[in-house]
């Protein structure tokens, strides 16, 4: 038996239907074949490379197409949960929600340049969801933003959020209740409202979304109808924005 050489697509094909043909063959042809096969890929490596890169295209289009499903089918919990932030251009033509743990270095990072995004383009709503996944402090700060949220409103809990995600240090109860001091919030109030169940409810609902949305880090970004996971510098950030326009 002799290999005629083959471009990729044919030789998965080919190898595809190697098991069936294997079984008619004797102990002496299977051997036979498998080093006409391993003589073939060794002489041709290339051959490897444009199988791999064909897989790897087909793997990044069924997470593009299963990602889009889930959003389709999540909709209204990802871009209009009334227990999320929105702000920017609350008319704009494209939604950016994005998943963030005030203990995450790359959302520190991605932080002003989100800012400058929406700001710059002037039509970008934008959402913010709470996911907490790097421990206590990450869980104590966004219990203590989400009170913030539901006791004082958006304008403060914006406020508040912008210093937790610069905060240095510790994220201990009584730092949180000198923030609120030092924003002029009732601080006994949302101190008292953290451990509330309608503040446990929306991290839960937060955790659960981003699970059946296979999210496990942070940042992660719905940008309108596709999935960024994790950081993108403002140039690039950019690009997905118009691509979603164009798309």
């Amino acid at each position: 038996m002799r290999l005629i050489p083959l471009g990729a697509a044919a030789l998965a094909g080919a190898l595809a239907l190697a098991p069936a043909a294997r079984a008619e063959m004797s102990a002496a042809e299977r051997e036979a074949f498998r080093a006409e096969v391993r003589a073939y890929l060794l002489e041709n490596p290339e051959v490897l490379m444009e199988a791999f890169t064909a897989l790897e295209q087909r793997q990044q289009l069924d997470q593009v197409n299963a990602d889009l499903a889930r959003l389709q089918d999540h909709s209204s919990e990802i871009y209009t949960d009334p227990a999320s932030w929105a702000g920017g251009n609350l008319q704009g033509d494209i939604t950016v929600v994005e998943f963030i743990d005030y203990r995450c270095g790359y959302c520190r990072k991605a932080n002003a340049e989100v800012e400058e995004l929406v700001a710059s383009d002037g039509n970008i709503r934008f959402v913010l969801k709470e996911y907490p996944i790097l421990g206590e402090e990450s869980v104590l700060a966004s219990r203590f933003a989400i009170s913030v949220l539901q006791i004082a409103g958006p304008e403060p809990y914006k406020a508040v959020h912008d210093k937790l995600i610069a905060f240095r240090g510790d994220i201990t109860t009584e730092a949180l209740g000198r923030l609120a001091d030092e924003m002029e919030l009732d601080r006994a109030a949302i101190l008292a409202h953290m451990d509330k169940d309608e503040v446990t409810a929306v991290i839960a609902a937060n955790h659960k979304l981003a699970e059946t949305l296979e999210i496990s880090g942070t940042p992660t970004f719905v940008v309108d109808r596709t999935m960024v996971r994790g950081y993108v510098p403002l140039d690039g950030m950019r690009q997905i924005v118009e691509g979603q326009r164009k798309g």
